[in-house]
């Protein structure tokens, strides 16, 4: 099986302080894996050392088999095919829901962004309300248009950072198993990073247990 990520020896410093101390872990193709620990164990380091927002101190970061980082050195984000989640979604509220997920389509002809729009809402739940804005959504909704958004692009590699995390009790219980079956049904190699045990179970094929920077499992 091939692999969408691979580290090696990953280090990764702020100052004098050891965010990620020598972590090695490798991705199949079309898996969701899972980084899980505690506030400060340094998986959301790793994740954006990943998608090219920090450099690492030493080792690599591999993407399908090419080194895209190594000490003090990396391509920068756009030239990852990497697609992102963060915490807060980061959804603009000035567009509609289809303007926000043809947002990272913008060379396409418009026919063929409006078709994507319209393959991804089908996919995530929310066919007919492309011309919604998203405080017009629930947080599950909004959480599904910022899916979308990230897949637009067809990344080789989805990452998530405490996705559910502004979500109600009700909604961290059912949006990560339904995550899960549309990241399967786009066939998407995905890794998630949370604190909780339940996300993690509901969500990834393989779990990392982080804590104080190093990787203590990942299986």
């Amino acid at each position: 099986m091939s692999e969408s990520l691979s580290l090696v020896d990953l280090t990764v410093r702020f100052g004098e302080t050891l965010a990620v101390d020598n972590v090695n872990l490798r991705l199949p193709t079309g898996v969701i894996g899972c980084l899980l620990g505690p506030s400060g164990c340094g998986k959301t380091s790793i994740l954006r050392t990943v998608a090219g927002f920090e450099s690492p101190g030493a080792g690599v970061v591999r993407l399908h088999g090419d080194t895209v980082a190594g000490a003090g050195w990396g391509h920068p984000p756009e030239q990852r095919r990497v697609g992102m989640i963060f915490q807060d979604l980061a959804l603009f509220p000035h567009l509609t829901v289809a303007d926000n997920i043809a947002f990272g389509l913008p060379r396409k002809p418009a026919e063929a962004r409006r078709q994507r729009v319209q393959e991804l809402l089908e996919l995530v739940g929310l066919p007919g309300m492309g011309k919604r804005y998203p405080h017009h959504m629930s947080g599950g909704q909004q959480q599904r248009v910022a899916i979308a958004r990230a897949l637009a692009p067809r990344p080789d590699i989805l990452l998530l950072d405490e996705p559910f995390s502004s979500l109600d009790v009700e909604l961290r219980e059912t949006l990560p198993r339904e995550l899960r079956d549309i990241l399967r049904e786009a066939e998407t190699t995905a890794l998630l990073v949370t604190h909780d045990q339940a996300e993690a179970f509901a969500m990834a094929d393989i779990v990392g247990v982080m804590q104080a920077g190093r990787l203590h499992q990942w299986d």
